[in-house]
């Protein structure tokens, strides 16, 4: 694999370690390594003690990762989701950067983008799994109208799938980023200024072949086995979907949950404490725009482990 020499800037960088509230002597995740902007600086603050274990399911950041000559440091190609292979209670914090990094979406191969045409892959991991023009050849209408609605929140939704299939029947199966996003755009006849048409369907897509909703779910519930007493969870979002599931979590277990069917029995103790949200200063904006949609959720484990 060619090393690209596309550019990431981490975003929230400084405020994603500071919530972490580091024990130079703690055991770390970097949930999602991407370029290893967050991992580096995490790296410098601890002791020769401390440990930090990242993931990520790309191959590219893997290769990124392999830079890092230090043995306080490891990186597991997978997704997330697998923290829950750690030991109960083991790690000190967890850091969720989520979305995609810049030199994913501006590396054309990857076709993770519309501006730049590639190959309409969009796998956050290209060993394996199936592509984005894989499954538009095979998929009915009535699944692409779901999927680009319900992870788009495309209006346009019916229409696009429409679309898609008409350019089926007439021309074959799409193979590029750009076919895509001429045909959302024959569909998307309005949208908001300055946002291309196909801004919200390239989104659906990528987060239905690549699961990250569900991934996400799954890493959160495996954060709160594997983060200590006190151990923070922070996680970055950068759209509405993972902003909001994000935030149902932390609120969801940061009260004591009562079982109405048994009214006497001892009520789910307590097992977070939401510690606030963060967005990018407009200094941070002005120098990387594309920050202006971050969040930072912070939360503390509290009690005893699930």
């Amino acid at each position: 694999m060619v090393k690209g020499t596309w550019t990431h800037t981490t975003v929230l960088l400084n405020e994603a370690i500071s919530a972490l509230q580091l024990n130079p002597d703690g055991h770390y995740i970097d949930a999602t390594f991407g370029r290893g902007g967050h991992s580096r600086l995490l790296l410098s603050q601890l002791s020769a003690k401390g440990r930090l274990t990242a993931f990520d399911k790309d191959p590219e950041a893997i290769l990124e990762a392999q830079s890092i000559n230090d043995v306080r440091f490891s990186i597991r190609h997978q997704g997330f989701m697998h923290l829950n292979q750690l030991p109960e209670a083991s790690v000190a914090g967890v850091l969720m950067d989520l979305g995609v990094s810049s030199p994913q979406i501006d590396n054309p191969g990857r076709g993770f983008s519309f501006r730049n045409e590639g190959p309409l892959d969009m796998r956050m991991d290209t060993t394996r799994g199936q592509s984005v023009a894989d499954w538009l050849h095979d998929a009915s209408v009535e699944a692409m109208t779901e999927v680009i609605r319900d992870y788009g929140e495309e209006r346009f939704a019916g229409l696009v799938a429409k679309a898609i299939d008409r350019h089926r029947l007439a021309h074959g199966s799409l193979q590029t980023t750009a076919e895509l996003a001429d045909v959302v755009a024959s569909a998307v006849k309005t949208r908001e200024p300055g946002k291309d048409p196909a801004t919200r369907t390239f989104q659906a897509l990528r987060i239905f072949i690549n699961a990250e909703l569900d991934e996400l779910q799954q890493a959160l519930d495996a954060s709160l086995k594997v983060l200590q007493p006190g151990g923070r969870l922070v996680v970055i979002s950068f759209h509405s979907l993972e902003d909001r599931i994000v935030k149902q979590f932390i609120a969801t277990h940061s009260r004591e949950i009562y079982d109405r069917r048994a009214p006497f029995a001892a009520p789910k103790l307590m097992q977070l404490k939401a510690l606030g949200r963060t967005k990018p200063t407009e200094a941070e904006v002005a120098g990387n725009p594309r920050s202006r949609s971050a969040v930072m959720r912070v939360a503390e484990r509290v009690g005893k482990t699930a």
